[in-house]
């Protein structure tokens, strides 16, 4: 278990009678999960097991999953400038929410790269609609595997120039690509996280 740091002294566990707020995030997609209360000795049981524990006025000191098994599994705890918040990443292993949905404030609004990945997905699943230019790249693998050569190979140039803004534009272009290309041997953006989150973790 990596060794997670949080100085309780700098809360302010008085000004809410006790507990501090807690924002808990997924370490890997950045959607807020939940938020509830947590006291000293809820963190310190979260710092001593490295899993989130919280404080509730029905349940008061509560083990989040141990009845369910979706426990979340902390990556970094933050207090916040006032000493009575805290942000909490953490690895879900399961729905955080009691009604079964991933997080407690159900569908949110993806982010610009998941909707992308999202409207690629789309057009695959519709096999390939007529008159869409990601519909043509993922039923040509010659004409994909060029554009994602031409496009790392514009990065390229743009970052030897030193030119921000087209290379901003290159990188936003392979990226596009890249997530055809691996859309087209069924693979996705949470896949991509996935490899990238053990890349983090591993060293």
């Amino acid at each position: 278990m990596a060794t997670i740091l949080l100085d309780l002294t700098i809360l302010d566990f008085a000004r809410g009678g006790g507990t501090v707020t807690v924002v808990t995030q997924h370490a890997i997609t950045g959607q807020v999960l939940m938020v509830a209360a947590v006291d000293r000795e809820a963190l310190e049981r979260t710092l001593t097991t490295g899993e989130m524990h919280y404080r509730s006025r029905s349940r008061g000191l509560w083990h989040k999953g141990a009845t369910s098994g979706h426990v979340q599994r902390v990556v970094s705890l933050t207090a916040d400038c006032d000493g009575d918040a805290v942000l909490a990443r953490v690895r879900p292993a399961g729905p955080a929410c009691h009604t079964g949905t991933a997080t407690c404030f159900g569908d949110m609004p993806p982010d610009a790269i998941a909707t992308l990945d999202g409207t690629i997905a789309a057009r695959a699943a519709a096999r390939h609609p007529a008159g869409s230019y990601t519909a043509r790249l993922l039923g040509d693998r010659n004409l994909r595997l060029k554009k994602v050569g031409e496009e790392a190979a514009e990065l390229v140039t743009a970052c030897a120039d030193d030119n921000r803004a087209r290379a901003t534009l290159e990188a936003a272009d392979l990226l596009y690509h890249a997530l055809v290309a691996l859309r087209s041997t069924g693979g996705g953006l949470d896949d991509l996280r996935a490899e990238l989150d053990r890349r983090a973790t591993a060293g």
